[in-house]
């Protein structure tokens, strides 16, 4: 299955975040029905996970984690497989290209010293917090850590937050 982002720039607004396709609260039955079976199982803090490789995502193949808690589907993490530093930046621009896409521009980043040791560390990061969900998009280039996409629905995003 492949991610595709093809909502128009002015329906961001009514543009709901879902991971993989899938709404908020899938039962791990559903979203196992029509992606098979996991290569591997997690179960930690009230939270199951299903770990699937070679996922098709936005052009790319991804590791992909899914989280699933009572209440069902409640976010998710894509690892992108790049081969090279030049793959790794295509990768980036490509899936932060169909996030604006469907989300929107997010504000500026911060000025002035923090600014410089984002680009000293080599960290890009795109944010979206939206009310039907939270998106986070990030690669770290200095520690050639793979391109990484979360996606939290507000009840998860909410847990994290302490909320």
């Amino acid at each position: 299955m492949t991610f595709t982002l093809s909502t128009a720039l002015f329906a961001q607004n009514q543009t709901n975040v879902s991971f993989h396709n899938f709404p908020w609260g899938t039962s791990l039955e559903a979203f196992k029905a029509r992606m098979g079976n996991p290569v591997h199982v997690e179960e930690a803090n009230g939270f199951q996970s299903l770990i699937y490789e070679n996922v098709p995502m936005a052009g790319f193949r991804a590791f992909m984690v899914v989280y699933f808690s009572r209440n069902g589907l409640e976010g998710g993490t894509y690892y992108f497989n790049t081969e090279n530093l030049e793959e790794l930046m295509r990768c980036y621009a490509s899936v932060q290209k169909e996030l604006v896409e469907q989300f929107g521009p997010t504000p500026p980043a911060p000025a002035g010293r923090y600014e410089e040791l984002l680009r000293e560390m080599r960290v890009y990061e795109t944010c979206w917090d939206l009310p039907s969900g939270y998106i986070h998009l990030k690669v770290n280039t200095r520690r050639s850590d793979p391109v990484t996409l979360w996606i939290s629905s507000p009840a998860l995003t909410s847990l994290l937050d302490g909320s």
